[in-house]
């Protein structure tokens, strides 16, 4: 199987790129280039509905200017798109994709709780080539091996230690750090430390600018 190159960009968004195809997950707001980022792909996968990782504006004026791009995310994101429901396609656990070179399967149900005054919504994780998994807002464990796991480390409904167990509970080979947004440099620091191959883990905490790539 061919390899793939991973593109970090701001906060839970990543582009990946084999044979010549394209996939963006969770391009959200706080991703200023958001366009530029979704230019030439060929499907988005969003886990979920929150602002931070759907950038509405962005999506849905690449789906009136490409026909051909697809959407895909769980069925309580679909009014966000009502204007391009043909480009849209609803997901589950369970479900499979082929996009082009790429094999995705979905996984998980629901996201972290934050509170319980906050009702809580639909999250799926996605894992692609039966390798590199985004879990979106949970700590999911796959119920298949994952190679490569992008971990988020900040968030109102997340803290280091469950990040650590979810880490040990998946047991990757590589660990990429991800929905980091409102860490200070400080947390940043923090987050490795406690996270990283001398931390809690045992495994490096791969910690990427936005903009950077690696091969995975």
């Amino acid at each position: 199987m061919s390899t793939m190159k991973l593109t970090k960009h701001e906060h839970a968004c990543v582009v990946l790129e084999k044979d010549g195809a394209k996939i963006v997950v969770d391009p959200g707001s706080f991703s200023s280039g958001a366009a530029d980022i979704i230019a030439g792909a060929d499907a988005i996968l969003l886990t979920h509905e929150h602002y931070d990782h759907v950038n509405e504006a962005a999506i849905n004026e690449a789906l009136a200017a490409r026909p051909e791009l697809r959407v895909y995310a769980p069925v309580g994101v679909a009014g966000t798109f009502s204007g391009h429901q043909d480009q849209f396609t609803a997901v589950m656990a369970g479900d499979e994709l082929t996009l082009g070179s790429f094999a995705v399967t979905v996984h998980g149900t629901q996201h972290a709780i934050i509170h319980p005054d906050i009702p809580p919504i639909a999250n799926v994780g996605y894992l692609v080539d039966g390798s590199l998994y985004h879990p979106g807002d949970a700590y999911f464990v796959p119920e298949v091996p994952v190679s490569v796991l992008l971990l988020p480390t900040s968030g109102p409904w997340m803290k280091i230690g469950e990040a650590a167990d979810y880490v040990r509970a998946v047991r990757p080979q590589q660990v990429i750090q991800i929905h980091e947004a409102l860490l200070s440099d400080i947390g940043l620091f923090l987050a490795s430390n406690l996270l990283g191959a001398n931390g809690l883990t045992g495994l490096p905490l791969t910690q990427l600018a936005v903009g950077d790539a690696l091969t995975v």
